[in-house]
């Protein structure tokens, strides 16, 4: 809102400052900057200009965040004081899928793992029986 005093316009909207973050592998951006009282997330996300710095983002589609706590519906939730905007990264894999991954490659390890012992065993054994047979020459 402005109000003009002798030709001279003063914003009497208030401002408040603001972070918007984004990180890939590779590279990191936190951008700070002041918006109007009353900016939702995502146009906070827009102002931010980050899509300049990643140009893969497409905010329509990005999920977002405060401080790591998801917003379900961006485009309504207002920003306040100093809080920071986290843009999302579509997830490459799901996480069950993963851990299920890690779970069957853990298995597979234990598996060798436990033929080397049964292998080491049958080995030892051998040496005894061979050794027995020795002593008693």
């Amino acid at each position: 809102m402005f109000i003009k005093i002798d030709q001279i316009e003063i914003d009497t909207m208030a401002k408040i400052t603001v972070e918007v973050a984004y990180a890939t592998p590779d590279k990191q951006k936190i951008l700070a900057f002041e918006v109007e009282e009353g900016t939702t997330v995502y146009q906070g996300a827009e102002l931010s200009g980050i899509v300049a710095e990643f140009p893969e983002i497409v905010l329509a589609d990005s999920k977002m965040g405060i401080f790591g706590k998801g917003v379900r519906n961006p485009q309504e939730e207002v920003l306040r004081e100093n809080d920071r905007v986290e843009i999302y990264r579509p997830l490459i894999i799901d996480p069950k899928a993963a851990r299920a991954n890690r779970a069957a490659k853990a298995a597979v390890v234990a598996k060798a793992d436990k033929e080397v012992v049964r292998a080491g065993r049958a080995v030892e054994k051998a040496d005894r029986a061979e050794q027995k047979a020795k002593d008693a020459e």
